[in-house]
């Protein structure tokens, strides 16, 4: 059973669609990426799976449970979480009280969550394990408003994982990051935990083609294809050779003729039809 599924998802606004006919199923575990140029709609799945935004039609599961219709704070509780294309980070507080913060309130004491920092070592053991893992180390005094726009980047994805999703929604997290700063980035991404399952929006093929396993691309609010890693269509918006998504980077790989032809991508895996 998929630990994340949408069957016939659609949002439109007024006259305008959005989103039409999203179907997706992720395993647990996945490393699923969701491709395309601006204005496919890519946000607006993260907003709808997240609750920022209620479906027209379609539903949502959550490892077996209808969440179509709960708010975002339930489900964050249930398992799911995100981050943003623009920084969502208190300015004035630093990474040892951001992190602690969200590992306080997952605990049922946010209000309170100087306290519980102070007085509960395993929290603190926590905040300073999510640091590490985050390459924060260094700057876990800093105030967040001062730092490098990556170290900003790898904090807000913290923030998410101070959540324990089973599910965690990255929505181009190397967007802006300058070129110094993405090794740390890219490798900290691809050392998420395996059974955290991840989809990831993301115009920098290189991180796609180096973390995911599975790319779903989105076209004008449709669901085009799903593909093994490294495989993308041949469309009009995609040059040969030298294939970039719109408003993103170049895409490498091998590309089917069409829709539901078979193919191996560089890693293996094989080509399926949406």
């Amino acid at each position: 059973m998929p630990i994340l599924e949408t069957i016939g998802l659609e949002k439109r606004f007024g006259g305008v669609t959005a989103a039409h006919g999203v179907s997706l199923a992720l395993e647990k575990g996945a490393r699923h990426a969701l491709i395309g140029p601006n204005g496919a709609g890519k946000t607006t799945v993260i907003n709808l799976l997240t609750g920022v935004l209620r479906p027209t039609a379609g539903s949502i599961m959550l490892d077996g449970r209808d969440i179509t219709a709960l708010p975002p704070y339930q489900r964050v509780r249930l398992g799911m979480a995100r981050t943003f294309q623009i920084n969502q980070l208190f300015s004035d507080l630093t990474p040892l009280e951001t992190i602690g913060l969200a590992v306080s309130e997952r605990l049922g004491s946010g209000s309170d969550w100087w306290r519980l920092v102070g007085s509960r070592p395993a929290v603190t053991e926590e905040i300073i394990e999510i640091g590490e893992r985050f390459r924060l180390t260094d700057v876990m005094h800093e105030r967040t408003a001062i730092l490098p726009y990556g170290k900003q980047r790898l904090l807000e994805i913290a923030l998410a994982f101070a959540c324990r999703p089973h599910v965690l929604l990255l929505d181009e997290p190397a967007a802006g990051v300058p070129d110094a700063e993405r090794h740390e980035l890219l490798a900290t991404i691809a050392a998420l935990p395996k059974d955290v399952t991840v989809l990831l929006i993301e115009h920098d093929m290189d991180l796609v083609f180096s973390f995911a396993d599975r790319i779903s691309v989105r076209h004008r609010a449709l669901d085009r294809a799903r593909h093994g890693s490294g495989v993308l269509l041949r469309r009009p918006h995609l040059r040969p050779g030298q294939r970039r998504i719109a408003g993103g980077g170049r895409a490498r790989g091998r590309c089917p003729r069409s829709p539901g032809q078979g193919g191996l991508s560089r890693r293996g895996a094989r080509c399926v039809s949406s």
